[in-house]
């Protein structure tokens, strides 16, 4: 086609609706895509939600009820109505086993069942479906073509699901730690509560030929799910956040799901307990934040993180027992 192709990568809760092409990719776990077509405007876009709905009727676009109703509004708003659009709808694999909140329970199914009954409240057609299974899936869809192409995950990739409970006991399958990188794109996870702080440390990535910040965090919670979602190489986490501390997601993380993870936080002074308790934990390396000098522009930031990632990526990282990690 004569028209330049454009390509985005769309993280949980982001979408893309346009008349331009593009060929749009995301990495599905338990979450769903809705992938919306228009033959004769040769249109079309996708999403990406986490979770069914959010507490309280809270809207974000991870929550499916709210991020359906956003791709079907900006579909409409393209097209001019829905006469003719057509849909698949992918995802929702049973990669999380199991979660101690009856309410996030059978999430890809739920996540599922949102999008045929949104879908059939406005009477578009689906016309494919790759849905359930156990195994996440890599989706690349082109928007002017209706052409989806979709590989299924490694199974180690996706087997290990990462489970906090409202009591903060954390529960998973066992899978193999990673042995290290060597080669290739390092995605990192950033998980810090400061929205200002995620988009600094991923503005100070973006434009690095080797790195991708494939996914943002606000809490354990979320980094939880898009550990399993995402498959990070290198997780950035912060230490002060809600609902739980860094220091104890990372005692969790490295029993159940060991990644290469740098603490990164205000309180992580040179010869601070939190350095110490990190080091002792698994943490392959400790930032002071302040030493980034965040709001003084990204040179600093960029001479100290990025060195750190390339290293993180490299350095195998080995599976904790609970006995070594809880009284640290």
């Amino acid at each position: 086609m004569s028209e330049e192709i454009n390509r985005v990568f769309l993280l949980p809760g982001e979408y893309m609706v346009s008349k331009q092409p593009y060929r749009i990719s995301t990495l599905l776990g338990s979450c769903v895509s809705i992938c919306l077509h228009h033959p004769q405007h040769r249109c079309g876009g996708m999403n990406h939600y986490m979770l069914p709905r959010g507490p309280s009727g809270e809207s974000a676009g991870k929550y499916g009820e709210y991020a359906n109703s956003v791709l079907l509004k900006f579909m409409e708003r393209v097209c001019g109505g829905f006469s003719g659009v057509e849909a698949m709808i992918i995802g929702g694999a049973n990669v999380v086993k199991e979660i101690g909140r009856a309410d996030n329970k059978n999430i890809g199914e739920k996540n599922i069942a949102l999008a045929r009954g949104m879908l059939k409240q406005h009477n578009i057609k689906v016309i494919k479906e790759q849905v359930g299974g156990d195994v996440g899936l890599k989706l690349h869809y082109q928007n002017w073509d209706n052409k989806l192409i979709v590989e299924p995950m490694s199974r180690s990739a996706t087997s290990s699901s990462l489970l906090v409970k409202p009591e903060n006991t954390f529960q998973a399958t066992a899978a193999a730690a990673p042995a290290g990188r060597s080669s290739g794109t390092i995605k990192v996870l950033i998980v810090d509560d400061s929205a200002i702080v995620r988009n600094l440390l991923t503005k100070a990535m973006s434009g690095e030929p080797d790195i991708t910040v494939v996914g943002q965090a606000k809490d354990a919670f979320e980094a939880r799910e898009m550990l399993l979602e995402l498959g990070p190489d290198v997780m950035t986490l912060d230490v002060i956040m809600p609902k739980m501390d860094g220091v104890t997601f990372l005692k969790k993380v490295m029993v159940y799901h060991p990644i290469p993870t740098i603490i990164c936080s205000t309180i992580a002074k040179k010869g601070s307990q939190t350095e110490f308790r990190s080091d002792k934990i698994g943490a392959v390396d400790v930032i002071d934040k302040e030493a980034l000098n965040l709001y003084s522009g990204l040179e600093t930031v960029k001479q100290v993180l990025l060195p750190k990632i390339r290293a993180a990526a490299r350095t195998p990282v080995h599976r904790k027992t609970k006995d070594e990690v809880s009284n640290v």
